[in-house]
């Protein structure tokens, strides 16, 4: 379980359907965040509906803190984002969600109490929601069309925090029974191909010959094999020439 004082707080203002409060929990706990605030729901609280969407994330609903207002959900916070995606006519800060994630990160390091505030469904944060934020979280949309899901609003952000706050590596390799092919199996292998190649006069003329071997030893070594593949490539030879021995 995430430590609570170690992540920001989640809050959902004045959130309308119980499903897209279900659908934001469940974004939450896909990214390790489990600290939701409700302000004023719509539809009143608990929410069967919102239970039912959350699905395996049904802990973050029963857990969660609600409020009557906003100035009540923010009272023992030290910094708060607005995520919006509309000009507000007020003079504020304004991050991209990576940036924003990564101040959050060092701020939360720091003692601090963050929240990160998601408007209703249909229009959004007002004005007054986001004067109460030191800071906005502009995501960058289209601008044609610019309107996201509220659950769509909270995965997005609660990425960005996981990307800074876990160690992500940006590619891996699955390896399926086998590892890589070391150097004597690779020089095996270019060594299988040359001999039968070499009976079977692929090297002509002879003048080329020696250019071809070279090409083909780069080749080899430019193929990133496992011993999979090479036990697979020397199989391969062997049954061509077998069958070319039958004279099938």
């Amino acid at each position: 379980m995430t430590v609570h004082n170690l992540q920001p707080a989640m809050v959902l203002v004045r959130p309308q359907m119980g499903e897209n409060i279900g659908a934001a929990a469940r974004a939450m706990w896909n990214f390790g965040l489990d600290r939701m605030r409700i302000v004023a729901p719509r539809d009143g609280w608990p929410n069967p509906n919102a239970v039912a969407m959350a699905s395996g994330a049904g802990r973050l609903l029963d857990e969660a803190t609600v409020f009557e207002d906003l100035a009540g959900a923010l009272g023992d916070c030290t910094f708060t984002f607005a995520t919006t995606a509309r000009v507000r006519g007020l003079t504020k800060p304004v991050f991209s969600p990576e940036a924003a994630m990564a101040l959050a990160a060092k701020k939360v390091a720091a003692g601090e109490k963050v929240a990160i505030l998601f408007g209703p469904e249909r229009a959004g944060l007002e004005n007054a929601d986001v004067a109460r934020a030191n800071a906005i979280i502009s995501i960058p949309v289209n601008p044609d069309f610019a309107s996201l899901n509220l659950a769509q609003s909270v995965l997005l952000t609660a990425y960005e925090w996981r990307r800074q706050t876990v160690e992500i590596v940006a590619e891996t390799m699955e390896m399926h029974k086998t590892g890589w092919a070391n150097g004597v199996e690779v020089e095996k292998l270019a060594e299988h191909y040359e001999q039968r190649l070499e009976t079977a006069g692929f090297f002509f003329p002879e003048g080329k010959a020696h250019g071809m071997k070279i090409n083909l030893r780069n080749f080899w070594s430019r193929m990133s094999l496992t011993g999979a593949d090479v036990q697979m490539l020397h199989g391969i030879l062997r049954q061509m020439v077998r069958w070319k021995e039958r004279g099938d």
